[in-house]
C-alpha cells in the first residue's frame, strides 16, 4: 500500500526524528572544518576548501517519498541525503585526495560512491558523491544513520548552483537552446578546473606566502 505525504505527515514525530541528522549534519561539519584547518596550522595545502551541510526539509523529504513510492518504514535505509554535507577544492585532484581520506577514517563507513567528475551526467553535471553511515550517540544509546557527501570543485559547485535554480524554473524539462547551453558551460567549467591544475604548484606556493604574511600582520596588530 502506498502511503500519502498527508498519511505521513500524521505518523511522523518530525522533531524527533530528523534530530539525529541534524547532529550528524554537526558534528560532520565541524571534523571536516577541523580537518582543514589542521592541514593549514602545519602549512600544508589543504584539499578542503570550505564545507557547507543540511538537513533535508520535511516538505522536500515528503515529495521525495512520493515521487520515488518509498513506504515510511524504509526511509532511513532508501533516502540516504536527508543529512547532506557538501565539500568544495580548490583543484579537481583535492578532491579524490579527500576522498581517500574518508575511506581511511573510522568514525564514518564508506557505503557507496558515484564518479560524476570521470563519468559526467548527460546534462555535464560534475560531482563525487558518497553515501556514509555515520553514527550518533542519543540519549537512548547509539543510532547508525545515512549521509550523503557530495565533493566538487569551486567552478563544478557554481555550475550546479545555476543549473539547479534553472530546474525550478523548468521542472526539469529544459529547452533544448538551454539543456546545450548548460552542457556547454559545464564543459568549460571543466577545462577551467583542468588548466587550473596545471598551475597548481603555482597557486599553492603563493598561498603559502599569502598565509604567512597574514600570520605576521595579525602578530604586529
Amino acid at each position: 500500500m502506498i502511503v500519502s505525504s498527508k498519511e505521513l505527515a500524521s505518523m511522523q514525530n518530525w522533531d524527533a526524528f530528523l534530530w539525529p541528522y541534524e547532529q550528524a549534519v554537526d558534528e560532520l561539519k565541524v571534523k571536516f572544518r577541523g580537518l582543514r584547518d589542521g592541514f593549514i596550522t602545519e602549512d600544508r595545502h589543504s584539499p578542503i576548501e570550505f564545507v557547507v551541510g543540511r538537513v533535508k526539509t520535511i516538505e522536500s523529504i515528503k515529495e521525495k517519498l512520493d515521487r520515488r513510492v518509498i513506504a515510511p518504514e524504509l526511509i532511513e535505509q532508501d533516502m540516504q541525503d536527508i543529512a547532506g554535507i557538501r565539500i568544495m577544492s580548490q583543484f579537481v585532484d583535492d578532491i579524490y585526495d579527500v576522498v581517500e581520506l574518508i575511506h581511511n577514517r573510522n568514525d564514518m563507513t564508506v557505503i557507496e560512491e558515484r564518479d560524476y567528475i570521470r563519468n559526467a551526467k548527460p546534462s555535464g553535471y560534475r560531482s563525487y558523491h558518497m553515501v556514509i553511515e555515520y553514527k550518533v550517540f542519543l540519549p537512548t544509546g547509539e543510532k547508525k544513520i545515512l549521509a550523503e557527501i557530495q565533493l566538487r570543485t569551486l567552478s563544478m559547485n557554481f555550475w550546479a548552483t545555476v543549473e539547479h535554480s534553472l530546474n525550478y524554473k523548468y521542472n526539469g524539462e529544459f529547452p533544448e537552446k538551454i539543456s546545450a547551453r548548460l552542457k556547454s558551460t559545464a564543459e568549460a567549467a571543466f577545462q577551467l578546473d583542468e588548466a587550473m591544475s596545471q598551475i597548481k604548484d603555482e597557486v599553492q606556493e603563493a598561498q603559502r606566502f599569502f598565509h604567512k604574511d597574514k600570520g605576521q600582520n595579525k602578530d604586529i596588530e
